[in-house]
């Protein structure tokens, strides 16, 4: 090619002003933050979105949770003691699940005591339709009763012991909303000298004592129960109320008069229960309802557990901030100075983390226990105790992170042209390298709080530190109290279980989210 070839005409050309505006295609991006980066890629991850979601459903239990139910973690009520789970809805839709009804298997008396609280009552105990069966039990055929019966309705009669003027409130209450609270009782002279017959409220009917001083029941001609009430003794009861067991004459006593003005009757329990918290607790309960079921000692579970895992997430986040604080200040001062001042630091991180936990339990508990000095109650003190152990040596683990920082951003070229221009240490520190370890530091603070909760509930698990005392109560108890019925009433120790296992995955899955999210070296990827 020849250099004529290269030459171009000038019609070819076309000149421009240097005022016109000569630019590529304008790159549209936007700058990102550090923190909406992180926020960017830990939205992709699924896992820690749905984890996340859940740690924000138990957050809010824990926060509105006892605000939603009418009981106190003070509540108890001992005819109440291990009733199954109840919700409404599912009563309603005659559903045999939630609502508060088990499959029972029992002998004759048995069953027979619970038909006759039915008879006396009128409402439904045993649910639906009875299977007899005959079972080999010790070489021997017995028969026995399956069935479903309603825990709460099995409550039946209780006995009362009370003086005038709380016998006849209850009596008024009848004569205002014609519902029968007081029962008659029953004659002691047609009781056998038995002891299961005389405590037991709810038998009202004929028994004899049979071969080894064991009751049978007595039954008329037509296989009906025999009523054993106490004639009527001329107003000797005190009993004035119109609302009666029988209607017409006055039949039977309802009372038994007792030294010092007292008065010994029997209730119906369910009625009594509605009566006692309408009337005279005056807390809005009309009638015993425990959506995760009752304790031990008649505790609403839902409420002890709501109001356990409030307690638990507080102290959980008190100890990360504390340890967040104090941790990052250590650890600061070790990464940037370095040296000697390193290197004791070190040393007694590694003294004070030598020490068992357990051992500072231990310790606390000796010394501040016999302090005649520290007036607190029990509880108070157990979570002083529970406290103090954990700040003594959680911070450790902050400090680490924020030393293995300061030891990665001390030396980059933007703090030696602060330290060059003259920036002092403190705004080295604070505002140079603090802003890009804070990621790491997050991190770390956030999974601070799952083990706190999995060790507070450990200990109270385990009763060293004891925390079931006055208005407290954690999820350590109601485990080891589940614990203690899982073969008998599982319930109780379903909902803790479910409540920490949820926890503890969630916060696991949520925290490889954030790690990954906040990892400096992972900053602007997609994936």
């Amino acid at each position: 090619m020849k250099a004529q070839d290269y030459v171009i005409s000038s019609e070819k050309f076309t000149f421009h002003s240097m005022g016109d505006k000569i630019h590529d295609t304008k790159l549209e991006t936007r700058p990102m933050s550090y923190f909406k980066d992180a926020l960017h890629r830990f939205a992709k991850n699924k896992a820690s979105i749905a984890a996340a979601v859940i740690i924000g459903i138990l957050i809010l239990f824990a926060i509105i949770g006892p605000m939603c139910t009418p009981y106190k973690v003070t509540d108890e009520d001992a005819k109440y003691r291990y009733v199954l789970p109840k919700n409404e809805l599912f009563v309603k839709m005659g559903i045999h699940f939630w609502d508060g009804t088990t499959m029972k298997e029992v002998n004759k008396m048995t069953y027979d005591q619970y038909q006759a609280i039915e008879d006396e009552l009128g409402r439904e105990v045993i649910i639906g339709d009875v299977t007899e069966k005959t079972i080999i039990e010790m070489k021997k055929e017995k028969t026995v009763y399956e069935f479903r019966l309603d825990t709460y309705e099995a409550v039946g009669a209780e006995f009362l012991l009370k003086n005038y003027d709380e016998y006849k409130a209850i009596q008024d209450y009848q004569d205002e909303t014609g519902i029968l609270v007081i029962l008659p009782v029953t004659d002691e002279k047609l009781r056998p000298e038995a002891k299961q017959d005389n405590e037991n409220p709810n038998i009202w009917y004929a028994t004899t004592l049979g071969d080894g001083s064991k009751t049978s029941i007595v039954y008329d001609e037509n296989g009906k129960l025999i009523p054993i009430y106490k004639e009527y003794s001329n107003g000797g009861d005190d009993y004035t109320s119109k609302v009666r067991y029988e209607e017409g004459a006055p039949k039977y006593d309802y009372a038994i008069k007792k030294s010092g003005g007292m008065y010994q009757f029997r209730v119906d329990y369910k009625h009594y229960y509605t009566y006692l918290h309408t009337r005279v607790l005056k807390d809005g309960i009309t009638k015993a309802s425990f959506l995760f079921g009752a304790t031990d000692a008649g505790k609403d579970i839902f409420t002890c557990l709501s109001s356990g895992a409030r307690f638990s997430f507080i102290l959980a986040v008190i100890v990360a901030v504390v340890n967040l604080l104090v941790g990052a200040i250590y650890g600061a001062i070790e990464g940037y100075y370095g040296g000697k001042i390193d290197l004791l630091m070190e040393r007694f991180v590694d003294i004070l983390g030598a020490v068992p936990t357990m051992i500072v339990i231990s310790l606390l508990k000796y010394n501040l226990g016999s302090n005649p000095n520290i007036s607190l109650q029990p509880a108070e003190l157990n979570l002083l105790i529970l406290f103090i152990s954990f700040f003594a040596t959680g911070w450790i683990g902050m400090a680490a992170r924020t030393r293995m920082q300061f030891y990665r951003f001390k030396n980059q070229e933007y703090v030696l042209v602060a330290r060059t221009l003259g920036a002092r240490d403190r705004r080295i520190m604070f505002k140079h390298i603090f802003p890009n370890a804070i990621g790491t530091l997050i991190t770390g603070s956030v999974l601070v709080i799952p083990g706190v909760i999995f060790s507070e509930t450990s200990l109270t698990y385990l009763n060293i530190i004891d925390l079931n005392t006055g208005s407290m109560t954690s999820v350590g108890t109601l485990l080891a109290k589940g614990q203690a019925n899982l073969f008998t009433y599982p319930h109780m120790i379903l909902t803790p279980a479910l409540f920490i296992s949820l926890l503890m995955l969630s916060f696991n899955l949520f925290g490889n989210g954030l790690r990954d999210a906040f990892n400096p070296s992972l900053r602007g990827t997609e994936e």
